[in-house]
Formats: C-alpha cells, structure tokens, sequence
C-alpha cells in the first residue's frame, strides 16, 4: 500500500519528464538531420560553384596562350578538358533539382557558359586567332559566366544564414518549452512532495509523539489508528499500539514483583540480626538495616567505617572482587552498647546493569561468640597442655629409669611394655609440646627471636638435619637456589623457621615411595618476597582435602600413616608470623608441593 501511493504520488512527474526527454531528442534529432542536409547541400553548392569558376578561368587563360601563339595544341587541350569540367559540375547542379531561384540562375548560367564556349572555340579556329570582336565575346560571355556564378553563391550564402536563423528560432523556441517544463516540473515536484509529505508526516508525527511520551514513561498513550490510514503505516500503528498494551502489562506486572521484593527485603534486612550496608561507590551509605543503624552511632563510625574495614572497602570498591574472609586474624572488634563485639566482615561486590548502580555491601558476622569460645579453646588446650606435661614427664623419667634398670633384669615382656610407653611417652610429649606452642602462637604470646641469617647456609643446615632421615626412607633429597639468592639473608626466628622445613620434610619423606626424589628450593617471588617449596612424589592429596590440609588435628581420609594433624597448622601459624603466607598444590598421584613466602 505504501509503495503504491508513492508510485501514485510520483507518477504525475514521472510522466512529464519523460514527455520532455521525448520531445528534446525529437527537436535534437530534426535540428541536427535539417542541418546536415542542408549545411551538406550548400556546401556542395559552393565548392561546385568554386570549381566551375575555375574551369572558365582555365578556359580562359588556355584562350590567352592560343593568341599567343603559345603550344596551341596544349591550349586547345586545355580548353577542351576545362569545358568538360565545368559542364559535369553544371549537370551535377542541375540534377540535384534545386529550387526556383537557383534553377533559373543555373539555367541563365548554362546558355552564358554555350556563349563563352562558342566563343572560344570560334577562337581556337587558327584563322581566327587575331579577331578582336572574338576576344571581346569571349571577355563578354565569360565576365557574365562569373557575375552569374557570384550571384548563385550569394544564393546560397542567403539560404545558409535563412536556414540558422530558422534553426535558431527553432531552438529559442524548445530552450523556451524546456524551461518552461523545468519550472513546471520543480513546481509539481513541490507540490507532490508536499502532499506526499503530509501524507506521510502527519502518522509518523503521531507515531513519534507516542513514541516519546512511551519513553518518558507514558505507557496508556496509543497512536490514533484513523490517522495512519491503512496500509503499512496503519500496521504500524496497530503493531504500536499493541506493544504499548504488552508493556503496560509488563509495568503492572513487574511493578508488583519490584513492590514484593522490596517488602521482601526490607523485612530481611530489618529481621537480620547481623549489621548490613550498602555503599555505593564514593562510599556514601545507600541501605542499613536496623543493626546497623545501632552500630553507625558507636564511637568505631564517628569518622566513617573503621579503617579494618574501610581498606577492604576501597580494594572491593576499586577492583569488583569480592573480599570474603575465613581467618579470626581478619576480625574487627567494635565497642558497643558497652561491650567489646567481635565481627568477621564480608564484603560483596554489587552491580546492577539495569540502574547502572555499582557498590558494595558490607555484612559484618558477629562472631564473638566464636571467638570467646575460641579463646577459650585456645586457653583450654593450653592449660590442659601445660598441666598434663608435668605428671607425663614424670611417668617418662620412671619408665626411662626402669628400662636403664639392670639389677634385676626385665623380661622380655617387660622390655617390650615399657619400651612401648616410653614411645607412646616421648609421643604424647611431643603433641603437648606442639599444643603448647600452637597456643602460644595463636595468643601472639609466643614472640620471635628475628635475626639476619644467610639463606644458603639456613638451607645447607636444613638440608643436612633432614638427610638422615630422608636417606632412611630411600630418598634422595635436592636443594636449589637462584643464583640471585646466593648472597640474599632473610630476618627470621631461626630455630621456628626450621621448624617449619623440618615439618614439611618429614612429611614429604613419610609420604614419597622408596627411590623418590625430594625438593627443596628457593625462588625469588613479586612484590618483595622469596618463595620456599618443598615437593615430594608421593601419591598427593585428595581434591576434598586440600582446603583442610592447615587445620589442626586434620588428617586426609584415607591415610595410613600416624601423626596427630598439628605439624601443618604450627607452620602456618609461624609462617603467618612471620608476615608470610603458605599454600599447598598437589594432585593424586602427581605428588605434592607445599610453597610459603617470606619478605626479603
């Protein structure tokens, strides 16, 4: 349909100018035939005319020589072939049947041009040659030949300047009509462009006008259908109208849905017990739930969020990952309602692309019930630790004395008794000591005896304290250090550092099957650190484990060697102390790595 009006609309102006086009190349092709023919024609006439006047002179001048007495077989010739010439041109001229003027002219022409030629040949007689009347007839006939012959070129000469004024008025006359259908044309063109215009811009106008008040959110405006009139834009305005019923249906539906869950939360937010904020990116506080409308008022928020909490912020804020801590060291302690509270705060990264709205929410998990029983933990294990290894190093003195006993000698049985509870003695001695030192350690009790040590000789001791050992499991044991690290010293509690390579050693010989090899190596690490890593060939840890392998008393399923679970949560511990970290890779059957970083 609207092809079909445009079709319509333009066809008016199609039309005239192909009427135009037509009638231009009609006048151009008549223009240009009339012109050739005639311009052809006239052109013929006077290089005709021009030659004839040139054969009468020759005749002429042959005439002259044979007065002379000059060749007057030659001058006869040339008479004879001039006369020849001049009549061919003259037939020529005649039987182009010219016109009425120019017939009579070639026809006066034609019995001038017999006196001119009687004459002459009366001339060319010998016994003639010395007659004066002969030479005026003859001057006579051929001065009226060549006033005949300028009178037939100025003929022609008029008939050429008749035909171009012609020509030009004819052309005066289609340049006028051209003109005036160039005019005519702009001026339906307008008018068609006008009434197509309005045909076309007054629904769109519509359509437009709808289409911004839906966009400012004004969904019950339709588009009056009896303006689109039918045809595309009629379906357009149907299709139009049509999505606006689909979107208020969808604004309902969707406004109910945002009205449920904002109830939903905020009876959430208001039924969580734990503080929660949300920020947005220049930190200004966007959402808090009655807890943390309570906390903000303590003293901790005078000044905004404590800096515990306030540097996590700005990381979450800055880099969009999510800050979500496990380890109590990452507890902040708040004073409020007049108590010390303990919160582990978490951090989540929020982004809404819809409200375009980026920020953070902070939900801070009260834990100091945790942490009170923590640290009652802590205190029991170390009391109980600490009360136990007097009495045990009493029973361990005794069954030391009775095995050193000789007077009366033990008994086979008695050897293997109390050979058995100085083991198990010198066993549990060392979980009390590992106990002790972990509490000491978890309190921050336990303070580190710092000292320059040089890194190849702290891993040569190492290496050759743990040999003996490795070599008795059928191990071979391999230490490397980058060249970079030969004169490099690290600042460290020597004796707790050793600790921690011993550990890992030991398990790393327990674990790896006869004729393996164990690492140990040195590297340097970004940001200032070196990177420690002792790795072994051994079976690995399972998957499930490893994120359990640094707790205390854990031991991966499965395992079939003994050990109480503590040497890996106190290399952590010391690690940690020292400002380091420590992280397990392994794989089944691939052997494990334990890696840790100190600062250089």
């Amino acid at each position: 349909m609207l092809r079909t009006r445009l079709i319509v609309g333009l066809l008016p102006l199609l039309l005239l100018f192909l009427v135009v086009c037509v009638y231009a190349v009609r006048t151009s092709q008549v223009l240009g035939d009339s012109l050739e023919a005639i311009f052809a024609r006239n052109f013929r006439s006077i290089q005709v005319g021009q030659e004839l006047r040139d054969a009468a002179s020759q005749m002429n001048l042959a005439l002259a020589d044979a007065r002379r007495g000059v060749a007057l077989p030659d001058a006869r010739k040339r008479f004879l072939e001039q006369r020849g010439r001049f009549k061919r041109g003259l037939n020529d001229e005649l039987v182009a049947q010219p016109s009425g003027d120019k017939a009579e002219l070639l026809n006066l022409l034609d019995s001038q041009f017999q006196d001119f030629d009687r004459a002459g040949t009366e001339t060319l007689r010998v016994e003639a040659l010395g007659g004066l009347d002969l030479l005026k007839q003859t001057e006579t006939a051929l001065f009226a030949v060549n006033r005949t012959l300028d009178q037939i070129a100025d003929r022609d000469h008029r008939e050429v300047y008749t035909v171009q004024s012609r020509m030009q008025s004819r052309i005066d006359d289609s340049l006028r009509l051209l003109v005036a259908a160039m005019l005519t044309s702009v001026a339906l063109f307008f008018f068609l462009a006008w009434r197509l215009a309005s045909a076309f811009v007054r629904p769109i106008e519509a359509l437009t006008a709808s289409a911004v008040a839906l966009g400012s959110g004004d969904l019950d405006r339709i588009v009056p259908v009896p303006l689109m009139s039918g045809g595309e834009l009629g379906q357009l305005g149907k299709a139009f109208n049509a999505m606006a019923v689909h979107l208020r249906a969808y604004r309902d539906a969707t406004l109910a849905k945002v009205l449920r869950t904002q109830r939903t939360m905020e009876a959430t937010l208001t039924s969580t017990p734990e503080p929660v904020f949300v920020v947005d990116l220049d930190g200004t506080h966007e959402v808090r739930n009655p807890a943390a409308e309570q906390l903000a008022q303590s003293p901790d928020f005078a000044n905004g969020f404590p800096p515990a909490i306030a540097e996590p912020l700005a990381r979450v804020l800055s880099t969009g990952s999510h800050y979500l801590p496990t380890d109590y060291a990452k507890v902040v302690t708040l004073h409020v309602a007049r108590e010390d509270r303990h919160y582990l705060p978490r951090i989540l990264a929020i982004g809404d692309k819809l409200m375009e709205f980026k920020g953070a929410a902070i939900i801070l998990q009260d834990v100091t019930k945790f942490r009170l029983l923590d640290d009652a933990k802590t205190n029991l294990v170390g009391t109980v630790s600490h009360e136990l290894k007097s009495p045990l190093t009493s029973v361990r003195m005794a069954v030391y004395l009775l095995l050193e006993q000789k007077n009366p000698p033990l008994t086979p049985v008695q050897q293997d008794l109390l050979e058995t509870a100085r083991d198990n003695a010198d066993r549990l001695l060392r979980i009390l000591d590992n106990l002790l030192d972990l509490a000491r350690l978890e309190a921050g009790s336990s303070s580190l005896d710092r000292r320059g040590v040089a890194l190849p000789a702290l891993l040569g001791e190492v290496a050759a304290e743990s040999r003996s050992f490795i070599e008795g499991a059928g191990l071979s044991l391999v230490t490397r250090i980058d060249p970079e690290l030969e004169a490099e010293s690290v600042n460290v509690d020597e004796m707790r550092i050793r600790h921690v390579f011993i550990n890992l050693l030991t398990n790393a010989a327990k674990y790896s099957p006869a004729g393996g090899v164990v690492t140990l190596s040195a590297a340097t690490a970004p940001l200032g650190f070196i990177r420690f890593e002792v790795s072994d060939q051994g079976p690995g840890i399972p998957p499930d484990a490893m994120p359990h392998v640094f707790e205390r008393f854990y031991r991966a399923p499965g395992q079939g060697k003994t050990g109480a679970g503590l040497g890996l949560a106190i290399a952590r511990e010391i690690v940690v102390a020292h400002g380091g970290s420590i992280t397990c890779a392994s794989g089944e059957d691939r052997g494990t790595t334990f890696s840790f970083l100190l600062p250089r």
